[in-house]
């Protein structure tokens, strides 16, 4: 897992899920179903639809306070298994999804470029970058846990 802040004080991730059991196509299929991800993704505590292309999220990791935020979807190419969106609330920004075939699995490689939006949270993010980043670490390692057993599961 990478992370970066930038000047502005936003930050990048990149985590890499590697040998993931399941062809790259069922993968991406389980990663476009947003609205499934509270099912194998334990800090992932709510997903709402709110249209066709649109959904709201609530997450929360280590730290006592709820993230929620509108993701808007920007891109879902099942042909080059890419899923791409844009978020409002309290993370703005973007997110992808990167899927491709790794041995006898995939790889899906997850990028996001954001910032903070609340007030609290943004004055938190300036004094407490190292705990924000351990927590993005661990919800992404728990999400990587969750999505091999799911897939393991055949669910």
């Amino acid at each position: 897992m990478n992370t970066g802040v930038r000047a502005d004080g936003g930050f990048v991730f990149r985590s890499e899920w590697s040998q993931l059991p399941a062809a790259p196509e069922r993968v991406y299929a389980v990663l476009a179903a947003v609205e499934d991800y509270p099912r194998w993704w334990p800090q992932v505590r709510r997903a709402r639809r709110l249209d066709e292309t649109s959904g709201e999220l609530t997450c929360r990791s280590l730290l006592p306070y709820d993230l929620v935020f509108v993701m808007y979807q920007e891109l879902e190419d099942p042909a080059r298994l890419v899923l791409r969106a844009r978020m409002t609330g309290d993370l703005n920004g973007t997110s992808q999804w990167t899927i491709a075939a790794d041995g006898d699995g995939a790889r899906a490689v997850f990028d996001e470029d954001v910032s903070v939006g609340s007030g609290l949270l943004r004055a938190a993010g300036r004094l407490f970058r190292p705990a924000l980043k351990f927590n993005h670490d661990r919800m992404m390692r728990a999400g990587e846990t969750g999505l091999r057993a799911h897939l393991l599961s055949g669910a």
